[in-house]
Order: C-alpha cells, then sequence, then structure tokens
C-alpha cells in the first residue's frame, strides 16, 4: 500500500489505494457512457457501494479515457464511511467527518507552500491538437436522461488566475460538451471564477484557463472549498499536506496544472460567448427537462493526457455523492472557522446529508454562551448576519444551532434537536436580504426570488441554555442509566443473543 501522502498527492496512486481497500469495482465489459454509467454510479451513490472503474467504455479512442464513479462517495462499512474522503487527505479510512473537517482547516494556522513547477510529467505523455480531438466522439457521460448534454465536467477542476498573475484560482463547477472543441458550463455569481471572469472582463480579453482531470485528491478536496478571495489553492494545498505540488506549464498558456493530472484542457473562457446550457441533475436531487440558461462558452486548443488516462465523475442527485460530501462538509467547515475567528461560541459544524446540505448545524458552547449574556434573539441574527452575508454561507439556507450536549455530525442528534427545541416562527430568525443560493429548487423554481433571502436561523437551545443550563436527562441509552450498567450490558450483548 502507498503511503497517505502519497494516495492524497497522486490520483493514480488514489485509485490503486481504493483498490487495495477493496473499496473499488473494475468493470472490463463495454459500457455505454450515454446514460448507462450514469445509473451505475448513481446506484452506488444510493447505496454507498463500492466506486466502479470503467475500463471499456463505448466508443473509446485508442484507449484515451475511463472513468471512476463515485470517487468521494460514502462507503457501507460503518467502520470506513467517510473512508474514501479521507483517502483524499492522506487520513486512515477510519477518519470520522470531524477528522476530516479539521484536517482541512489545519492549513488555516500554517503557512502556504507553493507548488514547485517541474519541466515535465505525467500529464504530458500524450498532446493533442485541434483536429486530433472531437470532443462530442469521445465518451464523455450523459448522466440523466433530461439532462442538456454531456457533462464532462463533474469533477475536474478549472484554473484560472486574475490578470495580475497574484491570484490563481483552482475551483469545480459544472460544464458540458457543446461541440467538438467547446465546453460551456457555470460562472456563477459570487464564485471565484465568476469574480475572476468579470477581471478579465475588464481587460476585454478572454480568460486563459485550463481543466484538469484526475488531479491531486488534496487538490480536488481544496478546490470545493469556499476558500476567502484570493488565496490560491495550490498553496493552502501544500499547508495542509506539507508538501508543493509539482505543476507544469501548460502548452498554449501560462498557466500551471498539476503534473500528475490525469487529463488536461487547455484554452480559454469567453468573455461575450455564452450558449445554453443545462438543464443538469444537480446536488439537491432534481432535473427540470427544459430548464436553460445561457452561460459562457469555453474553447479547447489543446488537450494533453496519462497514458490510458482515468476521467473521475460525480452523477449529482440525491444522496450520497461528492456535491453532499464535499460541498456541504467544506462549507461546513468554513463556516465554523468563520464563526470561530469572530468570537462566537460554536464549537462544530456540519452540514447533513439527509438535507442535501441546505442545512449547517452549528454545536454551541453553552458555557461560553451564558457566560457571554447572549439572548436567543440577538444570538440568532449576529450568527445569521454574519454566516448569510459571507461567501462561506451562499449555498447553506438553515442553520440549526443545537447544544453541546448533541452531536452536530449525527443527523439523528440533529433532527431529535430540531423537532422538540425548536419552537416554529418564535424560535427562527428570517433572513430576506441576503444572496440566496439559485440551485436549490424552492428559489430557482419556487414562490419568490431566486437569488434573494430564503434563509433562516433555527435556535434549538432551550430557554435556560442560555441562562442557567440544562434542566434536563436524555432519555436514552447513554444518559438514562449508570455508566457500569452500560458497561455490563454492552459487554454481555451478543452472549444474550443480539
Amino acid at each position: 500500500m502507498p503511503s497517505p501522502d502519497q494516495i492524497a498527492l497522486e490520483f493514480r496512486t488514489f485509485v490503486q489505494a481504493l483498490k487495495e481497500d477493496n473499496d473499488l469495482v473494475e468493470i472490463n465489459e463495454e459500457i455505454d457512457p450515454n446514460l448507462e454509467v450514469g445509473a451505475i454510479i448513481r446506484r452506488v451513490c444510493e447505496t454507498n457501494d463500492k466506486a466502479p472503474l470503467f475500463n471499456n467504455l463505448k466508443g473509446n479512442v485508442n484507449g484515451f479515457w475511463r472513468i471512476l464513479g463515485a470517487p468521494a462517495s460514502l462507503r457501507s462499512d460503518p467502520k470506513q464511511t467517510y473512508g474514501r474522503i479521507a483517502r483524499h487527505l492522506g487520513l486512515p479510512v477510519t477518519a470520522s467527518m470531524k477528522d476530516v473537517v479539521d484536517k482541512v482547516l489545519s492549513a488555516k494556522t500554517k503557512s502556504a507552500i507553493p507548488p514547485r513547477i517541474v519541466k515535465t510529467g505525467p500529464c504530458k505523455e500524450h498532446i493533442l491538437s485541434p483536429g486530433e480531438f472531437d470532443l462530442t466522439k469521445l465518451p464523455a457521460p450523459f448522466l440523466h436522461q433530461s439532462d442538456g448534454g454531456k457533462y464532462i465536467q463533474t469533477y475536474g477542476m478549472h484554473i484560472v488566475q486574475s490578470p495580475d498573475g497574484k491570484w490563481t484560482n483552482w475551483s469545480i463547477a459544472r460544464a458540458m460538451v457543446k461541440d467538438g472543441n467547446h465546453l460551456v458550463g457555470l460562472v456563477i455569481e459570487p464564485q471565484h471564477i465568476w469574480q475572476i471572469h468579470q477581471m478579465w472582463k475588464k481587460e476585454g480579453k478572454d480568460v486563459p484557463w485550463a481543466l484538469c482531470f484526475g488531479v491531486p485528491p488534496a487538490a480536488i478536496m481544496a478546490s470545493s472549498m469556499p476558500l476567502p478571495d484570493g488565496v490560491s489553492e495550490g498553496g493552502y494545498v501544500g499547508a495542509m499536506t506539507g508538501t508543493a505540488l509539482d505543476v507544469v506549464k501548460c502548452e498554449t498558456n501560462d498557466l500551471y496544472v498539476p503534473a500528475t493530472s490525469e487529463i488536461v484542457f487547455e484554452g480559454t473562457l469567453s468573455i461575450t460567448e455564452t450558449a445554453p446550457e443545462g438543464p443538469f441533475g444537480e446536488m439537491h436531487g432534481y432535473v427540470f427537462p427544459g430548464d436553460t440558461h445561457p452561460w459562457p462558452v469555453y474553447t479547447v486548443n489543446k488537450i494533453t493526457h496519462r497514458t490510458d488516462a482515468i476521467m473521475p465523475v460525480s452523477n449529482c442527485g440525491r444522496i450520497t455523492d461528492e456535491t453532499h460530501t464535499m460541498i456541504g462538509t467544506l462549507a461546513a467547515a468554513e463556516i465554523r472557522q468563520l464563526c470561530q475567528e469572530n468570537g462566537l461560541p460554536i464549537k462544530e459544524a456540519f452540514a447533513p446529508f439527509e438535507t442535501q446540505v441546505t442545512w449547517v448545524a452549528l454545536q454551541v458552547d453553552t458555557v461560553a454562551l451564558r457566560r457571554g449574556k447572549w439572548t436567543p434573539a440577538q444570538f440568532r441574527k449576529t450568527v445569521g448576519d454574519l454566516v448569510f452575508n459571507h461567501k462561506v454561507g451562499y449555498t447553506i439556507h438553515r442553520l440549526v444551532l443545537i447544544g453541546d450536549d448533541l452531536d452536530v455530525y449525527n443527523f439523528k442528534d440533529v433532527i431529535f434537536a430540531f423537532s422538540t427545541r425548536c419552537r416554529p416562527d418564535t424560535d427562527e430568525t428570517f433572513f430576506q436580504e441576503c444572496r440566496g443560493f439559485p440551485l436549490i429548487p424552492y428559489m430557482s423554481h419556487g414562490s419568490a426570488s431566486p437569488v434573494k433571502g430564503g434563509k433562516v436561523v433555527s435556535d434549538a437551545l432551550l430557554p435556560v441554555e442560555y441562562t442557567e443550563g440544562r434542566n434536563w436527562e436524555l432519555a436514552d441509552f447513554k444518559h438514562s442509566y449508570p455508566e457500569a450498567l452500560q458497561e455490563k450490558v454492552l459487554g454481555k450483548w451478543q452472549a444474550y443473543g443480539f
């Protein structure tokens, strides 16, 4: 087994680690990228099964690429639920979600380690120029039957840079095949790719761009994080892993891409040309047939790739796939960091998958809460104003405040608190003037503005937690019996016949 750091720093090694973990199914019979690949990946995501590696895709050209599905979904083994995500970060396969969150935030207190420039790398093994590739003929997956096209970009990493060269952004944003050498995809406010697109618009020049598939797993994690404006993910990954990533210069522009990338598209992102994009089965679990919108066009001027390359694919939809394990988890991590930096008594934060990661549960340090002499209304408003008016809270529409007797990483605890301690309306503060996330169906297809408001802080702290402390005992195994009796029962559990 390669070392954890090697797994986090090279996608090909990561795939091998999944195989050695018995968390990979290699499918060697011919599979059609038109819906069949998507159907298999979607079933895997909904059952927490092993990651599928499709080695024989219908329509493949000279063995150009294979597909790895569900690269950061969950495992069925309860001892390794987050094992695939943990592998992205060089953590043990038994890591908890708190371990994952703590790891991605660990770079906050370290100096950035910028990428290391090397002359060449595996991503340069094959170089294709215009006329040597046609994206419409390559096995790009058609994932849901009502999608607007072949969504080739679901788990790749866009690379763009500010015109002054001071900020290099790595990010994930969906894109579909438009024609033989063009993609079209979301460039949505206020995301960083949109911010840099706006900078180039002022310059009157198209954006130099690269899209890398099969990048170092730690890099794809960082590219999912809502890091502060101006922070370059490459340096953040270096700080998080303790190792500078090797990068190589593109063939057609001055951008640098991870040297071990499986596939690299090089080109430009247009500041003027748009095309219809969508619909797409998105992270909240819906497809709205015929729902298209104009988004910017990407031009692919060159493709470089490894031999027998592997393209990772996330097939978004109902829980649990990468849009939940990464977008939700990493937004919650940044929300925790934001609250703590601003002196709020928040211990932990997590976006429960069962909410399609539209909620974040915040575990409150109730001792510190009482020390601060907060009132419920004041605390709700302070938390909501901070999070909902910051980029880290963009995708989140409900914050649930729970006490420190409960675990934010356990949805049973979160829904228990929400259902029994939060009185509708009275214990809630609504926010209608902040930016909303239009991909949520009740925003884009709902009863009010698709881009504004629709957010709430739900306070599942009982009033006594603000004043004197808890005056109840939970009626459950952990809290209703002496510890010695709990240990006795657990010790004899199998002997009893359970």
